[in-house]
């Protein structure tokens, strides 16, 4: 398995809210960021939730954000960000 993205490639997360288990966060739903790092392939965590195999494995990245576009009330230094792995299937090129 290949990573479809590289560091700095800029990336949305998509914006659904499917039923059951879910590794990623409501919060993030939806931000854009930046690939820091692909972490390489894991086993999907929401089909191991539900006692599947979690295979075939899923690129994980970790995808950096300014912490000022997540949060919209955040009054912090324009350079704060935050650090989030997300699994590739949640993840469109921007």
């Amino acid at each position: 398995m290949s990573a479809n993205f590289k560091a700095g490639d800029p990336v949305t997360v998509i914006s659904t809210h499917p039923p059951g288990h879910r590794r990623t966060p409501f919060y993030i739903r939806g931000k854009s960021g930046v690939i820091e790092r692909s972490c390489g392939p894991f086993a999907n965590p929401e089909e191991l939730a539900y006692g599947f195999d979690g295979l075939p494995a899923k690129e994980l990245y970790r995808v950096r954000f300014k912490q000022k576009d997540v949060w919209s009330n955040y009054r912090g230094p324009d350079g704060d960000t935050v650090d989030i792995d997300i699994f590739e299937h949640w993840l469109l090129p921007a």
